[in-house]
């Protein structure tokens, strides 16, 4: 079968982050044995080199003037140079064509801000950075804003939240077109987890997933680590599921190696986990928000986890308590 040819828009300060994660991704996905193989280039101004905003220059592949379709993917990433990416009549211009000839189109973080000038999030829900949400909102009133997830695909349109809110698109990409167990094993060979639902607040969680044969259990969890303080107990997740309790414990073990409430413990202690080093929230509101009913509970977990209270694991692990 022919490549998926698919093309990264750079541009001066443009975040490496937001591209590399990408190209990364997909091109893990080709040594994996993905195929058709993904066809990977990044495309700016010219064709020229560009200078990210770590610092560090970039060389364009591809011309965005000269690029023509038909592309698979066409994707757009964000930085700090977006607003004079998205004021620039070339490189709006280029992208609204070239969105055209795609299958498939994104933005990673602020470059949803170049989408929404070239008129592709028109009438879309979208998202983009949380520090940017508001300012995308107010400069464009037609597009529905949502700050909180980490992606969101709105038809043929997806618009990630930012930097490596990149992987967790990429890899539902990958698994869109290859399947859900080559999506696992690039994120294994990424060291990272495999998200799964891109509602998620703006963070990746560190849950395992389930094999993608069983599609109970694959829903199950999908439910569970995006609803995190609704009712979990197994009563309920087997009757959301149609199955008994016996039942779903058993597919539970037998897919994901633990019991439906261990899992949802575990979920809900991976995502405090993160809340409380990325976050300077109280540990009573990290409880709230991950789903323990207090802040003793979420303690009793975390002990059993990490074997430290929460207190501690912040302390020696946060690193944006802000």
């Amino acid at each position: 079968m022919e490549e998926r040819v698919v093309v990264l828009v750079g541009y001066d300060e443009a975040e490496l982050l937001d591209i590399s994660c990408v190209t990364t991704s997909l091109t893990t996905a080709n040594r994996l044995g993905a195929n058709p193989a993904y066809a990977v280039s990044v495309a700016t101004p010219g064709g020229h080199a560009i200078t990210c905003d770590s610092g560090l220059t970039l060389q364009g592949q591809r011309s965005l003037e000269r690029l023509r379709g038909p592309l698979d993917t066409l994707i757009v990433s964000g930085g700090f140079g977006h607003e004079a990416a998205a004021d620039n009549p070339l490189i709006v211009g280029h992208v609204r064509r070239l969105a055209r000839e795609s299958r498939r189109v994104a933005s990673v973080c602020t470059g949803a801000t170049i989408l929404a000038a070239a008129g592709l999030l028109n009438g879309r829900r979208a998202t983009t950075h949380w520090r940017y949400a508001e300012q995308l909102a107010l400069a464009y009133p037609e597009i529905t804003v949502d700050p909180a997830p980490i992606y969101i695909r709105d038809g043929r349109v997806s618009t990630a939240a930012g930097v490596t809110s990149a992987l967790d698109l990429t890899l539902a990409f990958i698994e869109e077109d290859h399947g859900a167990r080559l999506a696992r094993a690039v994120a294994r060979g990424l060291v990272t987890y495999l998200q799964r639902p891109g509602n998620q607040a703006q963070m990746s969680m560190f849950t395992a997933t389930p094999a993608p044969t069983n599609s109970l259990v694959k829903r199950a969890v999908d439910h569970i680590t995006s609803h995190l303080t609704d009712d979990l107990s197994a009563p309920v997740l087997a009757a959301n599921a149609g199955v008994s309790e016996r039942h779903l414990t058993r597919l539970f073990i037998d897919h994901v190696g633990k019991a439906p409430g261990r899992f949802v413990r575990d979920a809900r202690t991976e995502a405090a986990a993160h809340l409380l080093t990325s976050t300077s929230l109280p540990v009573a509101s990290v409880a709230t928000q991950c789903g323990f009913g207090t802040a003793e509970t979420l303690r009793q977990a975390f002990v059993s986890r990490y074997g430290t209270p929460p207190s501690h694991y912040r302390a020696s692990h946060s690193t944006s308590a802000t």
